[in-house]
């Protein structure tokens, strides 16, 4: 069973997914029992995923066979399938959906030693020029609202699998913190007549003090509000609020800095877990929208979630992000 079941206090969808528990999971290594060291994800092992809908290739080498440097495949244990006409119903007081969309791993490189922070700025700059032509593709389909692009670096950020990759979860309605986002950024917008995600960029970028990296077209920065420690925003300077609008040399930026963000990262904290979550736009928003200013959010898995988080929606952070950004950019 696969649908989405909307909470009527808070509105907020949740995907209820059976068929996920069904996926393989890769402990740490001293939690792991002897598996003869099998990946699905490593080359050589192509037919051990569902066929693919987009690769880098070395020139003549067939599709789902060795001879790949990027593998975009569908989830063999999708959150949600492609399959089927999207039917909104209720049950009583309760809305529902089904559970229509896509779900695709981007496996990021044939070797399972690799992480993210070991590729080059090029080899980044391809994993996210997938994600821009994925976005495209997603768009063309009516039934999808939106799309996210998200890493989970580590078994205790959420990753199933050890070896390198990041996921795209294409859904049919709009989640509740995008949502959140979209209002903020507009009602900012109508009352300053400005995006407030570039007149962050103005301030930090004359304040120095949250700034932890920046070149010509990007700045990386902790933000004021910080919920965890180092947590740290990508934003492209010039605006845009749509990432699959993005040029390669965008693109390429991007991909410039977030390899020096996490070779800042590894330094100071040893290589931590993470997640990583492109912001983007919606699909259903018209063209003409533009408050929204599209932006990557990097969270270490440094301070726990406990019963007080949860409870309030209230995070305490200990390290204020002054002495991270300051931290980060003496790394």
């Amino acid at each position: 069973m696969r649908e989405l079941r909307r909470d009527p206090v808070i509105g907020q969808w949740v995907i209820i997914s059976e068929e996920r528990a069904d996926r393989p999971v890769t402990a740490p290594v001293e939690q792991q029992a002897d598996t003869g060291g099998f990946c699905p994800f490593c080359e050589e092992n192509e037919s051990s995923t569902p066929g693919e809908v987009y690769a880098l290739r070395d020139d003549g080498s067939p599709p789902n066979g060795p001879g790949w440097r990027l593998r975009v495949v569908p989830n063999k244990f999708p959150a949600l399938a492609s399959e089927g006409e999207l039917i909104v119903s209720c049950e009583g007081m309760y809305d529902r959906m089904s559970g229509i969309g896509f779900h695709e791993v981007l496996i990021e490189t044939p070797r399972h030693d690799l992480a993210l922070a070991d590729l080059s700025s090029g080899r980044i700059a391809d994993l996210f020029r997938a994600v821009r032509l994925r976005f495209c593709e997603f768009k063309k389909d009516k039934r999808i609202k939106c799309a996210q692009f998200f890493k989970n670096h580590g078994y205790t950020a959420g990753a199933s699998i050890e070896h390198s990759h990041s996921q795209i979860i294409a859904m049919p309605q709009v989640s509740k913190l995008l949502k959140e986002e979209l209002n903020g950024a507009n009602e900012y917008f109508k009352r300053e007549n400005r995006c407030v995600y570039c007149d962050m960029i103005d301030n930090e970028t004359s304040a120095k003090v949250r700034v932890v990296a920046e070149t010509e077209r990007f700045i990386a920065l902790a933000p004021y509000a910080s919920r965890f420690a180092y947590e740290t925003l990508l934003l492209p300077k010039k605006h845009n609020h749509r990432f699959e609008d993005a040029g390669d040399g965008t693109i390429d930026a991007l991909s410039v800095i977030l390899k020096e963000l996490l070779k800042k990262i590894n330094s100071i904290l040893s290589h931590p877990t993470y997640n990583l979550i492109l912001h983007t736009f919606s699909f259903e928003h018209s063209a003409d929208d533009g408050y929204y200013h599209w932006h990557v959010e990097f969270l270490p898995m440094v301070n726990r979630v406990a019963g007080f988080e949860w409870g309030s929606g209230l995070f305490i952070n200990p390290v204020p992000p002054e002495e991270a950004a300051k931290r980060l950019r003496e790394a």
